[in-house]
């Protein structure tokens, strides 16, 4: 590790300054190539009402000009679901162009025959069919198939533009310093237009400082999380030949602790035949990818947000009186504070200020610091108020706050999760995604002092499977095993 502690280390803004600026590229270059596709479509529907359509423009019926409104609003609405559904907009970079424009054949094919389902139901709402006829259905299908391909052409190009001039860039690690990962840096380095960095290698044998092609070898494999950290890295390519099977899933396992998205060349292709992995390309560079947690799309990520801001929001307006009763008789019952606030680790390894109703003797955290079954330092109150999760009520103060999500792993002390990363293969993984009120691994009994090994499994099966649905399945379950009595906390 001696060229990472000998490198000018960069200072806590400037990464704070990176963060921010990758969060709002990743949020900000979807909203972008939405609206790309909005104007697309829209422009050939405009076209295709004034220039095809023109002897409609005379009827000056009010309920035609109605229905003709929300055929566009329902048009628009039918684009976009298809647009989602195909992928479009969770395309990797340097995704295939023909794919691309397979993709968008697809969604547009789709938003059409939409369109046509859609025009036959208005009068079922009370509104007037809106007159196209099969000529119009078919130029309006080609033009708006190729309006999209040249718009999204003028977006990737402009894109490419600005990556080459250092915006929205992405760090990488390539562990393996011989000819597979020699491969790799040089066909990323003939594409500067992909945004990629490359920081450095990462390699078993050859020695720690060695430039090749005027790139450092920075670490060790062993050592991988370190310089995955002191290089603020985002991603990581594992390139290495003459690996067992065994020793290259201990090197994804080592990346898999750090908040990176991580790839394997060809190499290891062998080793990978289950669902954990997608195969991609990077301009002709065949890579396999770990499997993508779903809250890396800026949209899931602005969904699972909204759910977890209406849901708090109700819980709070509601459970108000309840709370301020709960707060008076705690300060009833025994000496000390309403709130028992305790630091816990939540997204991507970072602390956050736990807040719940106090249930235990103020000194509590002096006598011991794992919660059991029948623990002596619980209130008469604190028991009732854990029997119904009642004291986890101000948890939804972190989930507005968005330090918390309403559904997700339960945040551990920092000192617990030192340990358990260190003897549990891809436990950080479960912190590529916000700490929960409730989750999966507590609905199905896991609660308290159970099997860490056992809580953490069904943690990542919630963090790579994330659904929409798949939320408020948790949330309803949670509810009902609470009114029911079968989910009780101490």
């Amino acid at each position: 590790m001696a060229v990472i502690s000998s490198a000018p280390q960069p200072h806590a803004g400037s990464d704070n300054v990176r963060n921010k600026s990758s969060q709002i590229y990743r949020v900000l270059l979807p909203l972008i190539l939405v609206c790309c596709d909005v104007l697309a479509v829209n422009g050939v529907l405009i076209w295709s009402y004034y220039y095809l359509w023109q002897d409609t423009l005379a009827i000056p019926d009010p309920l035609y000009q109605r229905s003709l409104l929300w055929f566009v609003v329902l048009l628009n609405i039918s684009f976009m679901v298809s647009f989602f559904t195909t992928g479009l907009y969770s395309l990797r970079r340097g995704s295939s162009r023909v794919d691309e424009a397979f993709k968008v054949f697809i969604a547009i094919s789709l938003g059409i025959v939409a369109s046509i389902v859609i025009n036959a139901l208005l009068p079922q709402f009370n509104l007037q069919t809106i007159p196209v006829n099969e000529q119009i259905q078919v130029i309006a299908w080609v033009a708006a198939i190729i309006a999209t391909l040249v718009v999204r052409m003028l977006y990737h190009e402009i894109l490419v533009a600005l990556r080459k001039r250092g915006f929205d860039t992405r760090r990488v690690l390539i562990v393996g310093a011989r000819d597979p990962g020699q491969v790799v840096y040089n066909i990323i380095r003939r594409e500067p237009g992909l945004g990629y960095r490359v920081q450095g290698f990462i390699s078993r044998n050859v020695p720690v400082g060695t430039m090749i092609d005027g790139v450092p070898v920075l670490g060790r494999t062993t050592s991988l999380g370190r310089v995955i950290r002191a290089t603020q890295a985002d991603q990581v390519i594992i390139a290495v030949s003459g690996r067992t099977p065994h020793e290259v899933l201990d090197i994804v396992a080592l990346a898999e602790d750090e908040s990176v998205e991580i790839k394997l060349y060809p190499d290891t292709f062998q080793l990978i035949t289950n669902n954990d992995v997608t195969v991609g390309d990077v301009t002709g560079l065949p890579l396999l990818g770990i499997k993508n947690v779903a809250l890396d799309n800026p949209i899931n990520k602005a969904l699972k947000r909204a759910l977890d801001l209406i849901v708090s929001l109700l819980v709070l307006t509601f459970f108000s009186p309840i709370m301020l009763l709960i707060a008076a008789l705690i300060r009833l019952e025994s000496p000390g504070p309403v709130f028992f606030v305790q630091p816990r680790v939540g997204l991507d390894g970072k602390p956050f200020p736990l807040l719940k109703f106090r249930g235990m003797r103020q000194d509590a955290p002096q006598i011991a610091a794992w919660t059991t079954k029948d623990d002596p330092r619980v209130t008469r109150l604190g028991a009732l108020l854990r029997r119904y999760s009642l004291d986890e009520l101000p948890q939804f103060i972190n989930v507005l706050r968005g330090e918390m999500s309403v559904v997700g792993p339960r945040p551990e002390q920092e000192i617990w999760v030192e340990r358990f990363r260190q003897s549990i293969p891809r436990y950080m993984r479960r912190h590529k995604q916000k700490a929960g009120i409730t989750g999966w691994a507590q609905i199905n009994g896991l609660r308290g002092d159970t099997s860490i090994e056992e809580r953490t499994r069904y943690d990542l099966y919630y963090v790579e499977n994330w659904s929409l649905l798949f939320d408020i399945k948790i949330i309803i379950k949670t509810v009902v095993d609470i009114v029911s009595g079968r989910l009780k906390g101490y």
